[in-house]
């Protein structure tokens, strides 16, 4: 575990920290994103761990109570987990996927996640599987849906493999 490690629901303030974080990074994720989750955590549909080391912002991770994904038909998703690339490798994801596992076994003895399949995401298909998901069987997603044999699609964020683990 990481020496000043706090993980604590999402707030007000931390809309534009995380927003200039991954700005830093080049990757788009404005700061209206996390109003929305925000708003989101408030009315019950979505909560948002966020994780600091020493008070700084270090990543996050959602749960949303209702998946889009019409598989998981009231299996809660675990979605949107991120860590600052330098903070990666330091028991911060695992963290952060313990307290959002433990948050969904209140309420549920199942979660689900989807992972890209490009190798950007190399490291969470692994970290998925050794913590024990499991692919739902259904083949490859495309936009929530079911990719057909021998359709075409792009290989971009949309196209996921979506897994689900037991919990109790």
């Amino acid at each position: 575990m990481v020496d000043g490690l706090e993980i604590r629901p999402l707030r007000d303030d931390d809309p534009p920290v995380i927003a200039a974080a991954f700005d830093e990074l080049g990757w788009p994720k404005p700061e209206s994103q996390y109003r929305k989750y925000l708003a989101e955590q408030e009315a019950g549909t979505r909560d948002v761990l966020v994780a600091t080391v020493d008070g700084e912002y270090a990543g996050y991770v959602t749960v949303r109570w209702q998946s889009p994904y019409e598989p998981f038909d009231g299996i809660p998703e675990i979605q949107d987990f991120n860590v600052l690339p330098k903070l990666r490798r330091r028991g911060i994801g695992s963290a952060l996927m313990d307290a959002a596992e433990a948050k969904v076994a209140e309420r549920s003895p199942v979660v689900g996640i989807g992972v890209g399949l490009y190798p950007d995401y190399g490291q969470a298909q692994r970290m998925y599987v050794r913590r024990g998901y499991l692919p739902d069987g259904r083949g490859l997603i495309y936009d929530g849906r079911q990719v057909a044999p021998m359709e075409t699609i792009r290989n971009d964020d949309s196209a996921t493999l979506m897994f689900t683990k037991q919990l109790r």
